[in-house]
């Protein structure tokens, strides 16, 4: 069902693109739109180590939530940030591209207990985390990506 890479020599590990996954901060996801045209925005994410599934915070409305609720597939790409060859102007970066099913957490200790896990990757205060999670947290939603098929990358600009 999904496409091997073409270029197998610049295949990323598994291990490889789940490190990616933890250790990235941010990506892109995209989801099937109006009309059926693809909808991309960046998005933090949090990988879990316990689960194998990528999980996204969101507000409970919006042009994300309405097209996942008519077609919950998506995928999400993250990349880490390169490096160039000496002497060369080229970046090289390895990406990862997941494609899966999305479903919609309205569970709020979850959502308590994954925003927390996700605030970690960006800040270690955690009364500040406690506060906004019990401030925001109401009015926020999970979105928990089951992936059905993760690939990576090193993709060679020169």
């Amino acid at each position: 069902m999904f496409r091997e890479l073409i270029r197998k020599k610049q295949q990323l590990s598994m291990e490889e693109c789940i490190d990616i996954l933890k250790t990235e901060k941010r990506g892109v996801l995209s989801v099937i739109g109006d009309d059926d045209y693809p909808y991309g925005m960046p998005m933090n994410h949090w990988y879990n180590d316990e689960d194998g599934k990528i999980y996204f915070h969101s507000g409970n409305i919006g042009h994300r939530l309405e097209a996942l609720r008519k077609n919950p597939k998506a995928s999400f790409c993250t990349y880490d940030k390169g490096y160039c060859k000496p002497q060369e102007w080229a970046l090289n970066i390895k990406s990862v591209i997941v494609f899966g099913k999305i479903e919609i957490i309205d569970d709020q200790k979850k959502i308590a207990d994954i925003t927390t896990r996700l605030s970690y990757k960006f800040i270690q205060d955690e009364e500040h985390i406690k506060e906004k999670i019990a401030q925001h947290a109401h009015r926020t939603l999970l979105l928990e990506l089951t992936p059905e098929h993760i690939c990576g990358k090193l993709v060679e600009e020169s």
